[in-house]
């Protein structure tokens, strides 16, 4: 499973890409808000910069002309953007079209696996589920996961499955149990997934014990 980091924050990427395991990154207007940024252009070319992965760059236009016309200025910012739009018919509409173009698309905002299905007979490249919205309502978001991850292998469609709105590592580690091709991860909820209490305590004992050798007197 790859794993993509969630975020338009510079630094948080440079520090996942120096744990060796930055596969791509993924953005959106919120993101992109909470780093002050209102031109997203520049931030999706510095990110693009940092990772040979793809870079998703969501476009802001909700009709299906305006929305390929901004996919493909995106798009050519540099040669690994993903453009993103969302799971509407003017969405479908426009993923067809850029598709067609060669343009790889990242149809997002899906929660239901019909939606992914339409997606993937759009020909987008990628779809995001949205599992922890789903579970903030009552729903299963990782049941929706396993329901498009059975649909696409049924009918073996190419598009790569990711996992999105990631709330914590048990999201993580389900996406992985099921064969999800990528999840998209917080940079707060990667730092979780190596942290365990027992390997703090064994590692905490091993540096204690080894003082205490060093420590020790020389025998005469």
């Amino acid at each position: 499973m790859k794993f993509f980091i969630d975020t338009a924050n510079l630094e948080e990427i440079k520090t996942c890409a120096s744990y060796g395991f930055l596969d791509g990154v993924t953005t959106n207007p919120s993101l992109m808000a909470k780093e002050g940024i209102s031109d997203q252009r520049e931030r999706i070319k510095a990110i693009c910069g940092l990772t040979d992965g793809p870079v998703s760059a969501e476009v802001l236009a909700t009709e299906a002309p305006d929305m390929i016309k901004e996919a493909k200025e995106l798009a050519a910012i540099a040669p690994n953007v993903a453009v993103k739009l969302p799971l509407t018919m003017p969405g479908l509409t426009a993923t067809k079209a850029l598709a067609d173009d060669d343009v790889a698309v990242n149809l997002t905002l899906v929660f239901t696996p019909l939606q992914a299905l339409l997606a993937a007979k759009a020909g987008a490249a990628f779809v995001s589920p949205f599992v922890g919205r789903l579970d903030d309502i009552g729903s299963d978001g990782m049941a929706m996961v396993g329901d498009i991850i059975s649909i696409y292998t049924e009918y073996a469609f190419e598009t790569e499955i990711i996992v999105a709105s990631v709330r914590s590592p048990q999201h993580v580690l389900k996406a992985a149990l099921m064969g999800a091709d990528i999840c998209t991860i917080p940079f707060s909820v990667i730092g979780q997934l190596a942290a365990h209490p027992l390997t703090d305590k064994g590692l905490a004992a091993f540096l204690a014990d080894h003082r205490k050798v060093a420590e020790k007197p020389a025998a005469h």
